[in-house]
């Protein structure tokens, strides 16, 4: 586990860096551990749109 995935919490802003959405960036809205350990993220976007994303993809801004 990284640094980044430790530090995130609700309502901060962060970009992906890996992954389908890499270059997008938002809000981290919804934090979930998966069955098999792996953390997902839902990050909504300014204009309301929303994706799923493994932590270890975004970073903190």
């Amino acid at each position: 586990m990284n640094q980044t995935t430790i530090d995130l919490k609700d309502g901060d802003q962060c970009k992906v860096i890996a992954g389908t959405h890499k270059g997008k960036s938002g809000t981290v809205r919804d934090i979930n551990t998966s069955k098999t350990g792996h953390i997902t993220i839902t990050v909504e976007q300014i204009d309301s749109v929303r994706f799923k994303t493994l932590a270890r993809n975004v970073e903190l801004i």
